[in-house]
């Protein structure tokens, strides 16, 4: 038996942060969706934070959201083979990359969430409201948040660690 961050394991073990994403991604829409009625609006912290109900048929930020309906085959092939992607980077990086591993994981987790709502439902569920005064943030969801973290996490890698992975390597 061979422990993991040994050379000869394969980096997809990686994979059960993308799984765990897409599980949770999965049960908060569908708790949002059984317990909120579209647009209704529950706050959690008055003025602040509330549960927002909201479809989304479009990309971030509704991006082409009236586009009428061709954007949804769009939007779902290039989550496809961005995924195809994401799994191929992870498996050819050494499992040790932590940084890198869990940022690419992350995305993967997110984008096969929101994959799956433009598959199974045409649009994206979105439940998560933020606003400030007058000023409302879009509504967005887990899948979202593992996206954005994910992109963070490889931006750090790209800034402070991957210098020193190349330098290693010569």
């Amino acid at each position: 038996m061979q422990l993991i961050g040994t050379k000869s394991n394969s980096s997809l073990l990686w994979l059960w942060l993308s799984a765990l994403v897409l599980a949770t991604d999965r049960l908060t829409k569908v708790i949002a969706e059984s317990t909120l009625q579209e647009y209704e609006i529950s706050p959690v912290i008055t003025g602040f934070f509330d549960f927002t109900l909201l479809y989304n048929p479009g990309a971030a930020f509704s991006f082409l959201a009236s586009a009428g309906g061709w954007q949804r085959w769009l939007f779902s092939l290039l989550a496809v083979v961005m995924s195809v992607v994401l799994v191929i980077w992870i498996k050819r990086t050494p499992t040790k990359v932590w940084w890198l591993n869990s940022g690419l994981a992350l995305i993967l987790g997110g984008a096969l969430g929101n994959l799956y709502d433009r598959v199974m439902q045409g649009q994206v569920v979105d439940f998560l409201s933020f606003h400030f005064g007058s000023y409302s943030f879009p509504a967005f969801n887990l899948a979202d948040i593992a996206i954005s973290c994910g992109a963070f996490l490889l931006i750090v890698d790209m800034l402070f660690f991957e210098k020193k992975r190349l330098s290693q390597q010569e």
